[in-house]
């Protein structure tokens, strides 16, 4: 591999940027693509699907290998609250980074979350240093709109892949007046998924985080290219 090209992918890993190397088994030249350079490329239905799944390999029908390298997915939850703690360990297990931020001491222990990041702070506080992006899964549990609400309007500036509320239809539909307020765009709190999790009729705290991971999954391995 050229010099250049590795320093860009290492580049590319640093700044948690997805990119895909391409390379022509036959001899040619190697190339990188990255979300910037993506579109119009000749292999581009194909390292979407790649930057998709995770997963590299041959191009059917060409000679082009693909090696894929996307950032781990992050899953930042707002609210320390039961949900949470069901959630937390099964998003662990399919590979998620999770951390807790709650500025309610009462709730943000390692007690009641062992092993995991938590920050008893205000959103404002802890979101900044946490370093959000396109390849963090942003999840608002608390239901208390002074938590809440300056978190989304976070998630939303970093363009998360994925952005999801508690809360019945006549709750969200409060919360979208006071985000509108704040100024937030009718483009992105359509981005918000409300109620949250996917319907599969969840009632209990872990039927309700299934549902969410599942929809995180879907976002992440249907949606992220």
């Amino acid at each position: 591999m050229r010099l250049a090209l590795l320093s860009a992918l290492n580049a590319a890993r640093s700044d948690r940027r997805a990119a895909v190397l391409v390379t022509d088994l036959d001899g040619g030249a190697a190339r990188l693509v990255t979300a910037e350079t993506l579109a119009g490329d000749p292999l581009e239905e194909a390292i979407r699907t790649a930057l998709r799944t995770g997963r590299s390999g041959v191009v059917e029908g060409t000679r082009a290998f693909l090696t894929v390298q996307v950032p781990p997915a992050r899953m930042v939850v707002i609210g320390a609250v039961h949900i949470s703690q069901a959630l937390v360990p099964m998003a662990r297990m399919v590979g998620y980074d999770p951390v807790i931020v709650d500025p309610r001491t009462a709730f943000s222990t390692p007690e009641r979350f062992p092993g995991v990041t938590v920050l008893a702070q205000w959103p404002d506080e802890a979101l900044p240093g946490l370093k959000v992006d396109r390849y963090t899964a942003f999840i608002a549990l608390t239901h208390d709109p002074k938590i809440d609400d300056p978190a989304l309007m976070h998630a939303f500036e970093k363009d998360c892949f994925y952005i999801g509320a508690l809360g019945s239809r006549k709750t969200h539909a409060r919360r979208v007046e006071r985000l509108t307020a704040n100024g937030a765009s009718p483009e992105v709190l359509a981005r918000i998924k409300a109620p949250v999790g996917l319907a599969i009729g969840a009632i209990t705290p872990a039927e309700i985080a299934v549902s969410i991971l599942a929809e995180v999954t879907q976002a992440w391995r249907q949606g992220i290219a």
